[in-house]
This record gives structure tokens, sequence and C-alpha cells, in this order.
């Protein structure tokens, strides 16, 4: 049912199932959730209706609160990184690489996205978070991508000259700004994606 909108009464007993899980601290429950949820409707309305407003419900004010919030947040990223992943395929041969933002720690939103290309049947290599300038070109050099999204959650990492700086030195490869963190709008040659369904059709 992948792409069918989830009744309202079923996204709030999946919200309810994955919090519960969360505040159990049962990570498997979590993860496991996260895949079932994906695979009966889709990515894309997996991550919207469910995780990031379940994700943002959580204040993490106490450290209760934090502990469930990690618990929450690392349940989630194992769940999207294990839906549909095949172990033995090789590195993706459509050039599209997904890292997170120097000093960007909190990279959830490229974990749904790299969920959400494979399930389209697209690969994705992603180099996880807070990658430096340096290291994320040194990786487009490796890697050769023809696409690069680099991902941004908070104003004091999405600084668009930079990214802007970045697209200019490879020319020949598309570079998107993905988050909320980029409060500038970045300027062309970089383009803006502001939400997974945006990403994934861009992607």
């Amino acid at each position: 049912m992948s792409g069918v909108p989830m009744p309202a009464e079923v996204v709030q007993i999946a919200r309810k199932r994955l919090t519960a899980a969360a505040e159990e601290f049962d990570g498997n429950r979590t993860a496991a959730l996260v895949v079932e949820l994906a695979e009966e409707w889709g990515v894309e309305r997996l991550w919207d209706d469910v995780c990031v407003p379940v994700l943002t419900a959580r204040n993490g004010c106490t450290p209760a609160g934090i502990a469930v919030e990690h618990a929450l947040s690392e349940g989630v990223r194992v769940g999207l990184d294990v839906f549909r992943r095949d172990p033995a395929a090789g590195p993706p041969a459509d050039g599209v690489l997904l890292a997170g933002v120097e000093q960007e720690e909190h990279c959830l939103g490229l974990h749904a996205l790299a969920a959400g290309l494979r399930e389209r049947g697209r690969g994705s290599l992603l180099v996880g978070p807070a990658l430096p300038w340096t290291a994320l070109a040194s990786a487009v050099d490796r890697a050769r991508p023809h696409t690069v999204a680099v991902w941004s959650q908070s104003p004091v990492t999405g600084r668009s000259y930079r990214i802007g700086r970045f697209a200019r030195d490879f020319p020949a490869v598309r570079v998107y700004a993905a988050g909320l963190g980029w409060v500038d709008p970045p300027t062309p040659p970089v383009t803006r994606l502001d939400s997974l369904s945006a990403a994934l059709r861009v992607l």
C-alpha cells in the first residue's frame, strides 16, 4: 500500500506503538515497527505521518526525556537502515551521495531519504553526519557521484555560502541542500530540498 495515505486511526495507533516501544527502551521493537510500517505504507508516509510527529513530541527537557528521545532516534535509525537493504550489494551505481554537513550530528532525515531511495530501486552512498567540507570533497573525488545531498538540521550548521562554494568547486555534480537548517536560501547552482517527498522526486 506504499503511497496510499494512512488513515487517521492507523496513524494514531502507529504513533502510540512507536512511543511505547521507545519509552520501554526496546530498540528492536522500535526498529521492527519502523520496518513494518514502511513495508505497508511506504517510507514517505511512515516518516511524515509517524516518525516526525513522534520525534517532535519528545521535548528532551529532563534526563529521562533525553534518554527516551535518544532511544527513539536510534530505534528509528536502525529500522530505516535495515529496510530493504541487501548486505551483499556493492556500492550503488546511480551516483547519489548523502552526507551530513560539517558539525551536524542530527541526520536522521538522511536515513529516511536513503530508505526511500532503496524503496524506489535506487541506491545511495550515505557517509554519515558531521562530515567536514574537506572530507566531503574527498568523498566526491573518490566516489564520483553525479548528485550530492548535504543535510543540515540546525541554522547553526546550515551555512548557505559554504555549500555554494562547494557546488562551485564541483560544477559537474548536482548539489542539493537538504533539511531545515538552511535559513538563507542557497543560491544557484545549489537547489533546496525542504521535504522528503521533494527529495525523493528529485533524486
